[in-house]
């Protein structure tokens, strides 16, 4: 569904990411791994229309979306989890899940209630401010938000930063059952490595903007992958 073909990435004269080529297919996790700095989320901000490729190019669905803006790829059904979780902390649960309904037509803008049996908690804080969450709560909800507008493709920039070990075994769940539906590609970029590892159904191992390693799960070499990721 998605194929990242060759792009190149710069901030002025420094470029973050080197012919990068990657893919993320339906009802498969693409684990994207690697120290910090080596340009993961700027990868995960291209696919998602926040930064515009210099060259290369980005297949959604057979397209080129790579000059698309962002909200045009969100209506496209790309929705992207960020580093940060980056909720409105004024808003409600509520409010931040609707939020959500920016990119969809009138006919759709409901939330499932699935949403709150895969993450209850939301449901007992429905009327809580997003600021008076815990991270863990917050991440939750950030994810649900993503999942109201129905995607395609979910990346998720580093769910685990910052996370309790009891809700990332909760976010790990959900994104088990979500590939297991095989309804979306999931993009998931991780430095937890025993997460991505469990995850992940293909893998891209980044070091300093290029591709230094990439493969199927079942074949990871895992000595190879840690080194990569070890600072």
């Amino acid at each position: 569904m998605l194929e990242v073909q060759g792009i190149d990435v710069f901030y002025g004269a420094s470029q973050a990411l080197k012919s990068v080529t990657i893919e993320a297919r339906k009802g498969k996790v693409t684990s994207v791994m690697g120290r910090n700095g080596v340009g993961k989320t700027t990868l995960m901000n291209a696919v998602a229309g926040r930064v515009t490729p210099a060259s290369g190019k980005i297949l959604w669905q057979g397209i080129d979306i790579a000059s698309s803006p962002s909200h045009s790829r969100a209506r496209n059904g790309i929705a992207y989890v960020p580093q940060g979780r980056q909720i409105f902390p004024l808003l409600t649960v509520q409010e931040n899940l609707e939020t959500g309904f920016a990119c969809l037509p009138r006919s759709k803008r409901r939330i499932d209630p699935e949403i709150f049996d895969l993450f209850p908690v939301l449901q007992q804080m429905r009327h809580r401010r997003g600021g008076d969450l815990s991270g863990g709560q917050q991440q939750q909800l950030a994810i649900a938000r993503a999942l109201v507008t129905q995607p395609e493709l979910l990346i998720l920039d580093e769910p685990t930063e910052g996370i309790q070990p009891s809700i990332i075994k909760d976010i790990q769940s959900v994104i088990g059952l979500l590939r297991d539906r095989g309804e979306m590609a999931i993009l998931l970029v991780e430095q937890f490595f025993e997460f991505a590892r469990d995850l992940a159904d293909t893998f891209v191992v980044l070091d300093r903007g290029e591709v230094a390693l990439e493969g199927t799960g079942n074949a990871m070499d895992e000595a190879a992958v840690r080194r990569l990721m070890t600072v």
